[in-house]
């Protein structure tokens, strides 16, 4: 297709594609002669997942370079690749490792752990950006006085494991590795809303049935 059909098909102006183009976002596409460039499929899934990613992840055109570099990197393995991915989108601040609250924090996500048996994410500690958030939630609840820890939080994690069953059972009905990694990358953007609106949801629910709307 050409980029006027491309434009067409996703949506996107003919004008943000081509500062996609030159900003290494999207593929250079098949070129015809001197000015004109052929687009296919790909280009249209890749501007897709590009577009979603800028528009409702809100994440910055150089980090989504930097995503869609791992992504596109088929030299690693599909561990590797995915976290790269995933640790390249926006995190939130590194705890202060001197603020009592988050020494605490992390020895409860540690019990948490080995509680689990999550051996693997027990090995990340030190370079995973989930472990990090996850301390810095506990930790601003421990500072509001919540004994927030390992057993509070296991019935959440189990139910967030079955979660992540969930996730990679569909990431591997897609055929291509490249697309198994584009679709976690997209589920971490986009599921991640659903997941918070349905917990949302659960929760009006649950206190409608408890306590009524009186």
């Amino acid at each position: 297709m050409r980029l006027a059909e491309l434009s067409e098909r996703s949506g996107v102006s003919t004008a943000t594609i081509k500062y996609y183009l030159r900003e290494g976002l999207l593929a250079p596409g098949r070129q015809i002669n001197a000015t004109t460039a052929e687009y296919d499929e790909e280009h249209l899934r890749r501007l897709r997942l590009v577009r979603a990613m800028i528009q409702v992840g809100r994440i910055p055109v150089a980090t989504v370079r930097e995503v869609l570099g791992h992504v596109d990197d088929d030299s690693l393995g599909r561990t590797i690749r995915l976290g790269a991915a995933l640790w390249a989108l926006p995190q939130v601040p590194d705890p202060d490792e001197e603020d009592e609250a988050v020494r605490a924090a992390h020895e409860e996500v540690g019990a948490l752990l080995d509680r689990l048996g999550w051996r693997n994410a027990r090995r990340l500690t030190t370079i995973s950006p989930a472990y990090r958030s996850l301390v810095v939630a506990v930790a601003a609840f421990r500072r509001l006085g919540y004994d927030w820890g390992a057993e509070q939080l296991a019935p959440y994690a189990e139910l967030m494991h079955r979660t992540a069953v969930l996730d990679l059972d569909n990431m591997e009905a897609h055929p291509s590795e490249a697309e198994r990694v584009e679709f976690a990358v997209l589920g971490a953007i986009l599921n991640e809303p659903v997941l918070r609106a349905l917990h949302r949801l659960a929760q009006e629910e649950e206190s409608a049935r408890r306590y009524g709307f009186e």
